[in-house]
């Protein structure tokens, strides 16, 4: 079975650090062209700017997507580039901790706009960019739309409500694209991941200790995920060998939303 998405064009969002750089890195190492889109343009520079100067598949765009016209600058830029958009990753996420009762706390608003309606509003105009290239009625894909989620839609955690209720949506908006893109021959999965070895990771597993053992002793696969193995599932999805899955959400946590974290109360 093979997993090519050699000479494929990308957009990977999310792109200036974490598993967007990770799968945009890996992409390109797989043969694709790959646009590395991300709001943070000092850091987009720093990761990729000299390798995009150097390599013709790889391309760098800074902008906030959480604007339509930047949407359209971001694929117009992929065209004039490289002809076409074959596959978008939607990595860029957030997550901001809070109090879930606090009146005052906005931060619902904040990720369904940045986690949720970005992704949406760049699937959609992604979604007619490959339909307006296809140039035949065959059966096979014409494109495949992959995003990143979390197992936060599946676990409460009260101070994570927002991120979790925008993960869950996200989830719900990749199955509901699904079915609207079937019939246009574009595919929709997403990749739910735990816990990943990222830099903001390693900074709070450093801010503390414990924070590791908790972790581990919540993942039966008793490990943290190396940002490749998100990229692998990632490529899975992106490639021809996925065909004729859609609607997918691939869970890549170790086991970790298999087990139940309350411990059992005792026995009498």
């Amino acid at each position: 079975m093979s997993f090519s998405i050699a000479g494929k064009t990308a957009i990977v969002t999310g792109a200036a650090n974490g598993c967007g750089l990770a799968i945009g890195r890996h992409f390109l190492r797989e043969g694709a062209n790959v646009v590395f889109a991300d709001m943070d343009e000092a850091a987009l520079e720093r990761e990729m700017g000299e390798r995009a100067a150097e390599e013709e598949a790889a391309r760098i765009f800074a902008g906030d997507l959480r604007e339509r016209l930047t949407i359209a600058n971001l694929l117009s830029l992929t065209v004039d580039a490289f002809e076409r958009v074959d596959i978008l990753v939607n990595a860029s996420r957030q997550m901001i901790p809070g109090d879930p009762l606090d009146p005052e706390n906005d931060q619902v608003e904040t990720l369904l706009q940045q986690n949720l309606l970005t992704s949406l509003r760049l699937s959609q105009a992604t979604a007619k960019r490959m339909i307006k290239q296809a140039d035949d009625d065959g059966d096979h894909s014409i494109g495949s739309i992959i995003n990143l989620s979390s197992i936060a839609a599946r676990r409460t955690h009260p101070e994570l409500l927002a991120y979790s209720v925008s993960s869950a949506a996200l989830d719900q908006m990749t199955r509901s694209l699904a079915v609207a893109l079937a019939p246009r021959r574009i595919r929709v999965n997403a990749v739910a991941f735990g816990s990943v070895m990222s830099a903001s990771l390693k900074g709070a597993l450093k801010d503390n200790s414990d924070y590791r053992s908790e972790i581990l002793d919540n993942t039966p696969l008793n490990r943290i995920a190396a940002p490749s193995e998100v990229s692998d599932a990632v490529q899975y999805l992106a490639s021809d060998s996925s065909s004729f899955v859609t609607g997918q959400i691939i869970t890549v946590d170790g086991g970790r939303t298999l087990i139940d974290p309350v411990t059992a109360a005792p026995a009498h």
